[in-house]
């Protein structure tokens, strides 16, 4: 489901979006994604950005995805996931996109992965780091370098990250073994909804 997010309110808000718009102005995305994980680390240490409460109420189903901006100007999208005790993704990737996660509330695990090989359809992978995120903690994705796993390691408390995307992004590509136990992955195309955030 895709919001009008464009008109979404919250405290801090224009504070928020003014930073983001000066990052992506910068034209390189090296430039662009150090820019804004600097301005994350920032704004989410500053109690003048607030994001709305209900990003903070986890789905029991899945990790909630709420899609609270998008910029007219600079195409760039603003989502705040909420994870809930245990709640995490498989192996993915950002369909090609770049993107910058910040840490506003709780823990996260976050584990990169480098493509080893790719035969006929199937997919290796190697882990190459686990890092274990806290509040105020922001990092950054590149394509090729984009296939991570994200997990809230708690198993009693509610974890929120903001995620800045290059654009709207409406699909992505979750690698399932193939086999239980198995190395070798196959990509499954997803497609990605957001879900509502009342205001």
């Amino acid at each position: 489901m895709w919001l009008d997010a464009v008109s979404l309110d919250f405290p801090g808000r224009d504070r928020l979006i003014r930073a983001l718009d000066a990052a992506t102005g910068l034209g390189d995305e090296h430039a662009i994604t150090e820019a804004l994980r600097q301005a994350m680390c920032e704004l989410i240490r500053t109690p003048d950005v607030r994001l709305p409460r209900e990003v903070l109420e986890p789905i029991g189903a899945h990790y909630a995805r709420r899609e609270l901006y998008v910029s007219p100007e600079h195409g760039y999208s603003v989502v705040a996931m909420t994870w809930g005790p245990g709640q995490g993704t498989q192996i993915h990737d950002h369909s090609g996109l770049w993107c910058v996660e910040g840490i506003w509330h709780g823990r996260l695990e976050i584990s990169q992965y480098l493509l080893s090989e790719r035969a006929q359809g199937r997919f290796r992978f190697q882990p190459i780091t686990t890092v274990d995120a806290g509040f105020g903690s922001a990092g950054s994705l590149i394509p090729p370098h984009e296939f991570h796993t994200i997990r809230n390691p708690s198993q009693t408390d509610v974890a929120v990250s903001l995620h800045i995307y290059e654009k709207q992004m409406v699909r992505c590509g979750v690698y399932v073994p193939e086999a239980e136990g198995g190395e070798w992955c196959l990509r499954e195309e997803r497609l990605l909804g957001t879900d509502p955030v009342r205001h």
